[in-house]
C-alpha cells in the first residue's frame, strides 16, 4: 500500500470516528461551562492567535516561493532553451501562492 492510500485511509477513519459528535441534541450545546466560555472582546488570546497565525502563513508561503525560485533556477541552468516557459510557470505559481497567503492573512486578521 503506498503512502498517499494509507494517508487517505486514516483521514477517512478520522472523519467516521469524529462522525457520531455532531449527532447531539441542539439542546446539549445550549450550556456552556465557564471554562469554556468564549474569550471576552479585545481578548489577549484573540490576538495572540491570529499573530502566531500570520506568523505561520508567512514562513509557509515565504519557503513555498523559496523553492519555486529554485527550482526554476535549477531547471533554467539545466535546460536553457526551456527558460522562457520555466520563468512564466514560475511566476503564475508564486502568484497563486501570493494570493492563498493574502486570504489566509485576512482570515486570520478577521478573527477577533
Amino acid at each position: 500500500m503506498n503512502r498517499f492510500a494509507k494517508i487517505a485511509a486514516l483521514v477517512l477513519a478520522a472523519c467516521l470516528v469524529a462522525a457520531p459528535v455532531f449527532a447531539q441534541s441542539p439542546a446539549a450545546t445550549d450550556v456552556k461551562p465557564a471554562a469554556v466560555a468564549a474569550p471576552a472582546p479585545g481578548s489577549f488570546s484573540i490576538y495572540l492567535g491570529g499573530a502566531i497565525g500570520s506568523g505561520i502563513v508567512i514562513l509557509g508561503a515565504g519557503f513555498g516561493i523559496g523553492r519555486i525560485g529554485a527550482a526554476a533556477v535549477e531547471g533554467m541552468a539545466r535546460q536553457p532553451e526551456v527558460a522562457g516557459s520555466i520563468q512564466a510557470a514560475m511566476i503564475i505559481s508564486a502568484a497563486l501562492i501570493e494570493g492563498v497567503t493574502f486570504f489566509a492573512l485576512i482570515i486570520c486578521m478577521l478573527s477577533k
